[in-house]
């Protein structure tokens, strides 16, 4: 398939949920600014910032369509989805919390890392940040971020101007072959001034944390599509024999799986029964199916393409790259380890 091909394979929108005219050629604007960003952090950030405010929050009747916009944009380039998740989710954590974004781009650095955790100490009716924050994804190129703290032995958000003097990125400590130009490496920060979101805990046990949960998974569905794309375009140009076909089918198969679990979770997010236990067993289930069909479609693409497109299309190479780490923020055994806990513990499962 030639590059020109390629990109065709990227250029449509990937739909979680009916389709309507206005979303298509909403999520078509946003295809093309993708594709036009893709691979460009700079470029990606000014997407984020630019059109981030046109895309709705989860919930109030839109849901399914925020996640066909991170879905869409991730078919395209899972760098550029990379950007704009993040953004998105800092601007929904803000709202749930009654505040405003500040103008310019986002992210959201609340991952746990080894040694000693980033400490908040108030100041006045402020805060300080002292220490290092792992998994600080662009945390060199943001305007801002929602980050995650210890207060005593409690877990606090706090937003942060990366301007701020006390941060440091520090640096080659990012060396992934896959969102290579994403990088994720730790903060130092040292007295860094910092605003609280919420009250200690309340990140982790507001609803919106499976929400956004979930809205990762539609990003990974998202980049799956658009691995399984170039495996369709093979056999469309190609005479297929049956072992290619085995492979299209079932991946065709895994995606509608995916695709209707993403839609019965908007659907239930914005009818308001995702929230507490229920939502986190959502988020965990979602993301156990969203998660196993893209290794699946990563697997049978491989068998069914072999080395070629893997070693001579930069495109296709670096979207596998790209999938195969993203993947890695689902919590695999440890989250179906999870999910079996609550299926012990609640004897009213649904099934």
């Amino acid at each position: 398939m030639t590059s020109d091909h390629a990109s065709a394979a990227g250029a449509l929108p990937v739909r979680i949920g009916k389709k309507t005219s206005e979303d298509e050629d909403r999520l078509s604007e946003l295809v093309t600014l993708a594709r036009n960003a893709a691979g460009d952090v700079p470029a990606a950030l000014a997407l984020a910032r630019d059109h981030g405010a046109a895309i709705p929050r989860p919930g109030g009747g839109s849901t399914a369509f925020l996640w066909s916009a991170l879905a869409s944009v991730a078919a395209v380039d899972l760098t550029v989805a990379r950007v704009l998740e993040p953004h998105l989710d800092a601007h929904a954590i803000l709202a749930q919390a009654g505040e405003q974004a500040d103008d310019g781009t986002w992210g959201v650095f609340a991952a746990e890392g080894p040694g000693e955790p980033l400490r908040a100490t108030a100041r006045g009716e402020s805060y300080v940040l002292d220490g290092r924050k792992h998994w600080c994804s662009l945390g060199g190129v943001l305007d801002h971020a929602l980050v995650s703290a210890r207060v005593g032995e409690e877990r606090q958000l706090f937003a942060v101007d990366l301007d701020d003097l006390g941060v440091t990125a520090v640096p080659g400590t990012w060396v992934a072959r896959g969102l290579m130009t994403v990088d994720s490496g730790p903060l130092d920060m040292v007295d860094v001034e910092a605003r609280p979101v919420g009250a200690p805990g309340w990140y982790l046990e507001r609803p919106g944390f499976a929400w956004g949960a979930i809205g990762v998974a539609a990003v990974w569905f998202g980049g799956a599509v658009g691995v399984a794309r170039r495996l369709a375009a093979a056999s469309a140009s190609r005479e297929p024999d049956q072992v290619a076909l085995m492979h299209l089918g079932a991946v065709d198969a895994r995606l509608h799986a995916a695709r209707s679990t993403l839609h019965q979770a908007a659907e239930a997010l914005d009818a308001g029964d995702l929230a507490g236990a229920t939502g986190w067993r959502a988020a965990l289930r979602v993301r156990e199916v969203v998660a196993t069909t893209c290794e699946e479609i990563l697997r049978r693409t491989a068998h069914g393409l072999g080395p070629g497109p893997l070693a001579t299309e930069e495109q296709h190479a670096r979207r596998v790259a790209d999938l195969e780490l993203y993947l890695r923020q689902w919590h695999a055994e440890r989250d179906q380890a999870s999910l079996g806990a609550l299926v012990v513990d609640d004897g009213a499962s649904d099934w």
